[in-house]
């Protein structure tokens, strides 16, 4: 019994020696290479991680400079369009300009025109009218020859004024008559008054046309001329005192061939001093009345770069 607690006893003593061993920590050697390996992937790690971080501040610059050369770009952009519309908005008003420039002198040439078939008209009239007088000397001419006796009578012959008195008559055999004298004074003045209108004596034209219809205030260019006394104020910046003008043509002058262009220039003047709901309003008022004319069709561009329409909407109902 004895034997057999000593034999337990020591076999106790070997497993315990047994599980010391088994649980005891390894030796130094492993130990320390299992931490050089834990070291070399915390500074692989590391690395890893700076890199990364000097990629991303790379990448981070290059996006700002690219961010920056877009705002660069785009402010030249903007300023490079800016002067494009600059320059557009002078060209149109140059443009406008010499618009105007150009109907204003078409404006003339077509007066010129008018006032030269009146004067054509005029030269047929007195040349009928100087016919007509030679033919009637040609026949107290001829009436006076074929009665040789009534010389002796003791009156004068028929035809003749008394001995006492200056004959009137041109003399026998005499084709030359005395013509009326033509009324060129208003064609005259008027013409120099368009002259000047066109190269610019914008002074001397208004003293011209003013004298014109203060002597011919019932002849048929007088519209004209109160008409040119409007576009002479006009381009001289004085639109008061144009639209003033172009409203005497309208309304002393109903049935004027310039009774359109005189309320485009109304409107025009109009919006000049701004007045913008008068101007679109007479500038639909022309494109009513005067469908198809050149005027009209200025009327709708300028009512077009006023972004309105031509006609006015009607009012919505209740």
């Amino acid at each position: 019994m004895r034997t057999r607690w000593i034999v337990l006893a020591l076999a106790a003593v070997l497993v315990g020696a047994l599980g010391g061993a088994m649980l005891a920590p390894s030796p130094t050697g492993a130990v320390s290479k299992d931490m050089i390996q834990l070291q070399e992937q915390v500074s692989q790690l590391l690395q890893g991680q700076r890199d990364i971080r000097s990629a991303i501040d790379t990448n981070n610059a290059t996006l700002r400079t690219l961010v920056q050369q877009s705002l660069d770009a785009t402010n030249q952009l903007n300023s490079q369009m800016g002067l494009l519309q600059k320059n557009v908005q002078e060209a149109t008003a140059n443009s406008g300009s010499r618009i105007d420039t150009m109907s204003t002198q078409t404006q003339g040439l077509s007066d010129n025109l008018q006032d030269i078939q009146a004067r054509v008209a005029k030269l047929s009239q007195q040349m009928n009218d100087v016919q007509g007088l030679l033919q009637s000397i040609d026949g107290k001419v001829s009436g006076g020859v074929s009665s040789p006796q009534s010389a002796t009578s003791s009156g004068p012959p028929a035809g003749y004024p008394p001995a006492n008195q200056p004959s009137t008559q041109a003399p026998a055999g005499d084709n030359s008559a005395p013509t009326p004298l033509p009324t060129v004074s208003s064609d005259t003045l008027y013409q120099n008054a368009l002259r000047d209108f066109s190269t610019g004596k914008y002074d001397l034209a208004r003293q011209e046309f003013s004298d014109y219809l203060r002597n011919f205030p019932t002849n048929d260019l007088a519209s004209n001329a109160q008409f040119y006394l409007g576009e002479i104020s006009y381009a001289q910046g004085n639109y008061q005192d144009a639209l003033a003008q172009y409203e005497i043509v309208m309304s002393n002058y109903p049935r004027s061939f310039k009774l359109a262009a005189a309320m485009l220039k109304k409107a025009f003047a109009e919006l000049e001093l701004g007045m913008k709901s008068s101007g679109i309003r007479d500038l639909r008022e022309l494109v009513r009345r005067f469908p198809g004319s050149d005027e009209s069709r200025r009327a709708q561009a300028k009512l077009k770069e006023l972004g309105v329409s031509a006609t006015p909407r009607a009012p919505a109902p209740r």
